[in-house]
């Protein structure tokens, strides 16, 4: 499951030198999504709403293999719908250190929330993976890019 950090107000809080943009969730052209965790060093991936929408019922999730070391765009997966089949794009470098197993015996459960319960893998990422981070879309352009297609 994943943990996220308390919403702070800025009104109460200051930040010492951090951007609260770069803590968030970030995604692809390709309609994936990364989130790395406060530390920095650790992402999960899946695919967005809008994917698992245009998919329709999801039947098979194909995860990747732990300890696969992976570069920015890479296919790590895929996932299969009764309409489709997609590759699982990763958006940035790192090395799979944990994949969401229960979507081997429930892959229905990214209908229900791809951006949640329905994460595919976790990566260990280090200063490259951080850096193609800023190559993302934040959620509000990531939106503005869906309305368009």
């Amino acid at each position: 499951m994943i943990t996220r950090a308390p919403q702070l107000s800025s009104s109460r809080y200051r930040g010492f030198g951090t951007s609260a943009a770069f803590f968030e969730k970030k995604y692809t052209k390709e309609h994936e999504w990364i989130e790395l965790s406060d530390d920095k060093t650790e992402g999960t991936i899946g695919i967005t709403t809008y994917a698992a929408s245009a998919l329709g019922d999801v039947v098979y999730v194909e995860l990747p293999a732990i300890d696969l070391e992976v570069s920015a765009h890479d296919a790590v997966g895929a996932v299969e719908s009764v309409k489709s089949a997609s590759d699982v794009m990763t958006p940035v470098s790192g090395k799979v250190i944990a994949t969401n197993e229960a979507l081997e015996t429930k892959p229905g459960t990214i209908n229900k929330g791809p951006e949640g319960e329905g994460w595919i893998a976790r990566l260990k990422v280090g200063e490259a993976g951080v850096g193609e981070m800023e190559g993302l879309m934040d959620e509000e352009e990531y939106r503005k890019f869906t309305s368009e297609e």
